[in-house]
């Protein structure tokens, strides 16, 4: 795989299947995407879901890339990620944007699976690290995290 190529398709146990998100997927994405945003609380505008799946299917280096978690042919989970410079190390780092499984299939390894892939994806690229953000109050998914990653002590700050 080269570096600039999405994760390859993995079949997991329990028919889950983590593969790149495809142009067909549009529809399945949206509806995922705006699940997670509603999490969130907050929408975006129509420009920035036409951007964002441009941008996941354009395999350009330096972009987003996506991958689905599929059951029985339906997909139920995405994650973004994207490879990026850091002055702290010479290979690019990884960082995992966005992490959604529906609320009916959590608790079934699909975030996990997720992750993994992503971790895969890093490993195959070469990159240094993999890291992601949450927010202090998401109590469920951080049970996972603790389990898979490692928290820091750093804190985010935004321009005011």
């Amino acid at each position: 795989m080269s570096t600039h190529d999405h994760a390859a398709p993995s079949d997991r146990p329990g028919g889950l299947l983590i593969r790149p998100i495809g142009a067909a997927d549009e529809a399945d994405w949206r509806r995922l995407w705006s699940a997670y945003l509603a999490f969130y609380e907050t929408t975006r505008p129509e420009e920035v879901y036409a951007t964002t799946f441009a941008r996941l299917l354009s395999g350009t280096p330096g972009e987003f890339r996506g991958l689905l978690a599929v059951v029985d042919g339906r997909p139920v989970g995405l994650v973004h990620y994207l490879f990026h410079r850091s002055c702290w190390a010479v290979a690019d780092i990884c960082y995992l944007q966005d992490l959604y499984a529906v609320p009916d299939r959590r608790g079934t390894g699909i975030g996990r699976a997720l992750i993994e892939a992503v971790y895969g994806a890093a490993d195959a690229h070469g990159a240094a690290s993999v890291y992601w953000l949450t927010q202090e109050f998401n109590a469920t998914a951080r049970r996972l995290y603790d389990r898979i990653g490692v928290k820091t002590p750093f804190i985010r700050y935004n321009r005011g």
